[in-house]
């Protein structure tokens, strides 16, 4: 793989209060592949979608509005072509060296809540793994399921260069149904799983509410039969 890392620092004094900013631009290719991505003290704001053949931006709603000059998607397929050819340079200079490898890590969760019989995401997210390429396999009681699913785009870890990629499936769960993702990767020994099952939530349970209810009740009383008493003890008097 081939990457080019341009970094800037900006210092900012106030007042003795100094600011360390990192903007990020970052090119890297494979034989197969490539990422353009555009990011700010390690946090992306924007990269090239070769699908869309745009430049993508992925800053939140809150942020402030930005985007990159006309050009930046045609700039970035040039810089792609040309860490391509120093790929292919490099690849014969060291001699077509092993590809390094680093093996995935997977987790699997919902997006939201479950709740039987409403409509929910699941989602495998598979990280630290090199190189890029790996496939992902979803499974509903042991019967394969592509219906739904999506990836997103692939992401580059900025700290050793590894990848990350969410894997999606749409789903409505219903009670012990038992979901799968199989990552399989040229690091692994064997397809790693990571299993999801349907539980039906609790149900609520009514003692502590009867308990709270009927000691509100006997304090009420109490408090009546209370005022009861002082009320003749006066009229007594």
């Amino acid at each position: 793989m081939n990457i080019s890392n341009a970094e800037a620092k900006c210092h900012i004094n106030l007042q003795s209060l100094m600011v360390v900013r990192m903007d990020i631009r970052l090119n890297g290719c494979t034989d197969s592949d490539g990422e353009t991505m555009y990011g700010l003290d390690g946090e992306e704001m924007a990269h090239a979608d070769w699908e869309a053949k745009k430049m993508v931006m992925t800053l939140p709603e809150f942020a402030i509005p930005f985007k990159y000059e006309e050009g930046a998607y045609e700039n970035a397929v040039a810089n792609q072509q040309v860490c391509k050819a120093n790929l292919d340079t490099c690849i014969q200079s060291y001699k077509n060296p092993p590809e390094p490898q680093a093996p995935p890590m997977s987790s699997i969760y919902p997006r939201d809540d479950v709740q039987l019989g409403t409509a929910n995401t699941l989602i495998c997210l598979v990280t630290g793994f090199y190189p890029s390429r790996l496939t992902v396999k979803w499974t509903r009681n042991n019967k394969n399921v592509t219906l739904g699913t999506r990836n997103s785009q692939l992401r580059m870890n900025l700290d050793d260069y590894s990848f990350t990629q969410f894997f999606t499936l749409k789903f409505t769960p219903e009670e012990r149904d038992i979901y799968t993702c199989t990552v399989e990767h040229s690091a692994l020994g064997m397809p790693m799983t990571r299993e999801f099952e349907v539980e039906a939530p609790p149900e609520a349970s009514v003692g502590p509410s009867v308990f709270c209810g009927v000691g509100l009740t006997l304090g009420l009383l109490g408090v009546a039969t209370g005022t009861f008493f002082l009320v003749k003890g006066n009229q007594c008097n």
